[in-house]
């Protein structure tokens, strides 16, 4: 109650508690408009509390899958990188093989001409000029690879001589080329032309005859 007098409390009366009341509402009920942080109250604040291990979980599946995809363009890397090494490689053997089939096809029409020059020489007919160009058609065509073979008292190898003559003697070890008739030549690896040899085969030495009985008078 008030008292008349003075306007303030009447004697006896206790005075009233002061009431705060903080409107923590986030939505204004006059405006309806959210309200600031800053006029939010910041009495009793609410800490966040960080959730353990979720940063670095998902950092560690990150770092998983981009190493995973690493892995895997180094992998294909690895495998191009060896399609296009065998894939040279394949290129040059074609090439080398297209290079010399041309070279075997240009210098085995020439091998007549060889053996002419060859028989020439053999009976003496391969002096001044004609010599001098016979010379510099050798050195060209064995500059370009050609290598002749078939020579007397080298093994007989079929692969490579044509035998059109055999004989046997006790004086050879194994099937041996006693005459050439034709030379063979190769170009690198690849037969130009087989050699037409005489081949002697290994034989046996006849017992020599027995002597003739004495007869007595």
């Amino acid at each position: 109650m008030t008292d008349p007098v003075t306007g303030g409390p009447a004697a006896g009366d206790e005075e009233e508690p002061h009431v705060v009341v903080r409107d923590r509402r986030r939505i204004d009920p006059e405006t309806g408009e959210v309200r600031p942080a800053a006029d939010q109250p910041d009495d009793d604040p609410v800490e966040a509390v960080p959730v353990e291990g979720s940063d670095s979980d998902a950092m560690t599946e990150e770092v998983g899958a981009l190493r995973k995809q690493l892995d895997e363009r180094t992998a294909d890397l690895q495998r191009v990188t060896a399609e296009y090494a065998n894939y040279r490689k394949r290129i040059d053997r074609d090439r080398e093989v297209v290079v010399t089939n041309a070279k075997a096809q240009v210098i085995t029409q020439l091998l007549p001409i060889l053996d002419d020059v060859e028989r020439a020489a053999a009976h003496g007919d391969l002096t001044g000029a004609f010599k001098s160009v016979a010379d510099k058609l050798v050195n060209a065509l064995e500059q370009a690879g050609l290598e002749p073979f078939g020579h007397e008292g080298e093994p007989f190898d079929p692969s490579v001589h044509e035998a059109v003559q055999h004989d046997t003697s006790p004086e050879v070890s194994e099937p041996t080329v006693t005459g050439v008739l034709r030379r063979g030549y190769k170009i690198g690896d690849k037969l130009a032309r087989a050699a037409l040899v005489a081949v002697t085969d290994v034989g046996v030495a006849p017992e020599p005859d027995e002597p003739a009985a004495e007869n007595n008078s």
